[in-house]
């Protein structure tokens, strides 16, 4: 299959429900992200990304372990730092910012688009395998976080694998301190330092799952779970499309 091939040229949707209920929710929501997470990440993109540099070992391994030629696909890339982890592998990419985007663009190998995580312009079934690190905890409803899982399963083909990470509720061992009897939806702020002036803080709306809760969304789009885990504050989910 050729790169150019996994993009999707038309894209007829199934609309079911009170739809009407459902595009205020999403409207709002978006409204809601928008400001608490799209904007900014633009704001921080250049601060943002020269902190995120050295990949993660649980994904280094996932990226490692995909077969040679295979197609795999990061939807919420950042700057990109996991697209030249494994060479042998063909990767595609997009996140919602254009600013990180440009930088994913400019620093690292790779096809790289702008695009929403709930609607991904790849063909069904397109690609091997595919990766969304950090990514769903920006999502501030269940439906859209479970949207965002059922949106990375129509990407693979039949048995090919996913991985998710996000982070976790149960932190009280960190210097966040958050375990299970804090709120899950909750802002955290980034620290922009800026030599000469007065340090700006920008709040990001974040979602901490909790044990199980991960695994309860793959399950619910009918995702087949391989594995999922605990690691430094964050739990992970490997699934799959049912062959």
């Amino acid at each position: 299959m050729q790169a150019d091939e996994v993009l999707q040229v038309d894209d007829a949707r199934n609309t079911s429900g009170d739809l009407a209920h459902d595009v205020a929710e999403a409207t709002d929501a978006d409204v809601y992200e928008a400001t608490h997470v799209h904007a900014v990440y633009e704001a921080i993109a250049p601060h943002f990304s020269s902190t995120r540099y050295k990949p993660w070992p649980l994904v280094k391994s996932f990226l490692l372990s995909q077969r040679p030629g295979s197609i795999g696909l990061d939807v919420g890339c950042g700057n990109g730092k996991y697209l030249g982890v494994n060479p042998a592998v063909h990767m595609l990419a997009s996140d919602r910012s254009p600013a990180l985007v440009h930088l994913a663009r400019s620093e690292r190998a790779g096809e790289v688009i702008v695009a929403d995580g709930l609607n991904l312009p790849y063909r069904p079934g397109a690609v091997d395998f595919a990766i969304s690190i950090a990514v769903l905890h920006h999502l501030s409803t269940r439906e859209r976080r479970r949207a965002a899982v059922n949106a990375l399963l129509d990407c693979v083909r039949p048995g090919g694998s996913i991985l998710i990470l996000v982070w976790a509720l149960e932190q009280s061992s960190s210097r966040r301190g958050w375990d299970e009897t804090s709120t899950q939806d909750t802002m955290v702020p980034w620290v922009m330092k800026t030599k000469g002036a007065p340090d700006a803080t920008y709040q990001r709306y974040y979602h901490l799952y909790r044990k199980g809760e991960l695994e309860e969304d793959v399950l619910s789009v009918g995702g087949t779970l391989l594995d999922s885990g605990y690691e430094r504050d964050n739990w992970w989910v490997v699934y799959s499309r049912k062959s």
